[in-house]
């Protein structure tokens, strides 16, 4: 299994903590540049602006080519390489104000981004053992959400400062100059469990990978339409859509590193268990609520409850082959995606007929989840102390 060596680690924790920063500026960065961006400075219209969401969406099914990668690059040197890729996707943003340039350095940024989501994952997998992994993870978000603060605050700041095409690539260089810096670096630890350079599809992971498509047809759901419910019909304005993104990640810092401890001493089914019952009852709330300010509670309670989903990633490490894990992260990844392409589409048509039939679909998801999650307990992986 993963090897555990406490302090010899360390390296590697640093590491996988400066590609998070990396990633997170670069990624919230625009996210929250791109909305104006494309309409007060290109002009798209909204048929244009969705294509470029879904073209973000899919190098998420790019991922397997992270396991070919790895035949010519070590698996650390490709996570610094694809923050750099990542940076330089996001800092080109701003210099190409035209509906192909966003298009092309969307897809050059989502490009790095999934890759280095993906290595991010496996190598926290490989380098710490089933006790310490869901503590790291939990870490991790927590320092991602100070991020999403720190990037929202300095584009809040200097809004009216700088134009877009310096705030792109400010963040932009943030990932650049990270991934440079990496590249210096060299956090490998003897002892680690060779991965294969194939895709890896097994019978035995069935439930990993079943928890993997709910959890992202789930998540779909609520990023498509939650905050569009919150302005459409109880008439959230920006200010307050901005207002719970603060409170969101506000949160997540304390209570990321409090859920990976969580998920470490009381087990995967345990914790899955309740993030899944506490989305049925978000989901319904959520389709039924005549409440602005439930609504709103429920929106950061989703937010809370999907970071429990590391637990995923601990109970397959528990149960599969230590040189399984970084094919089988690129192989979950794209499973993941699966859903970005399908469920905002069938989730529009529903939403036509009554919206509230989208949310208590995504609570049926949820019921199911929560059925699957009740395996998860098979060869004691659902033990906190096996490591």
């Amino acid at each position: 299994m993963t090897v555990e060596r406490g302090a010899d680690n360390r390296p590697m924790y640093l590491y996988l903590l400066l590609l998070t920063v990396a990633g997170t500026v670069g990624l919230q960065g625009w996210r929250t540049l791109i909305n104006n961006f494309a309409v007060d400075t290109i002009g798209l219209d909204g048929f244009q602006f969705g294509v470029v969401q879904s073209v973000r969406e899919v190098p998420g099914f790019l991922a397997l080519l992270v396991i070919y990668l790895l035949i010519f690059f070590r698996e650390h040197r490709l996570a610094a390489y694809a923050a750099i890729v990542l940076g330089v996707g996001v800092a080109a943003t701003g210099l190409m104000p035209s509906f192909t340039g966003v298009l092309l350095t969307t897809t050059v940024m989502s490009i790095g981004f999934h890759c280095a989501e993906t290595l991010n994952q496996s190598l926290t997998l490989q380098y710490f053992g089933p006790a310490r992994a869901a503590v790291v993870f939990g870490r991790l978000r927590g320092v991602a959400s100070v991020c999403n603060l720190a990037v929202g605050a300095f584009i809040f700041l200097l809004a009216d400062l700088m134009d877009f095409s310096w705030m792109f690539a400010s963040v932009g260089a943030v990932a650049v100059v990270i991934g440079l810096y990496c590249l210096r670096l060299d956090p490998q630890m003897e002892g680690i469990a060779p991965q294969r350079k194939s895709m890896v599809l097994r019978r035995r992971y069935w439930l990993f990978y079943a928890l993997t498509f709910f959890s992202g047809a789930r998540r779909q759901i609520f990023t498509a339409f939650a905050v569009f419910l919150l302005v459409q019909k109880f008439g959230y304005s920006v200010q307050w859509v901005t207002a719970l993104f603060f409170i969101n990640n506000a949160v997540l810092m304390w209570a990321g590193p409090a859920i990976g401890r969580s998920v470490a001493r009381f087990g995967e089914r345990t914790m899955l268990t309740v993030e899944y019952a506490g989305l049925v009852a978000v989901f319904l709330v959520y389709a039924f609520t005549d409440s602005a300010i439930l609504a709103g509670a429920m929106y950061v309670a989703d937010h809370l409850l999907y970071n429990f989903s590391i637990a995923i990633r601990t109970y397959f490490q528990k149960i599969a082959d230590p040189g399984d894990i970084a094919p089988s992260m690129a192989v979950g990844f794209t499973i993941n995606h699966i859903a970005a392409v399908v469920i905002p589409f069938v989730g529009g048509l529903i939403w036509l007929a009554d919206y509230r039939w989208v949310f208590v679909g995504a609570a049926v998801l949820s019921l199911v989840s929560l059925c699957l999650a009740q395996f998860t307990g098979v060869h004691g992986a659902s033990s906190p102390k096996e490591s």
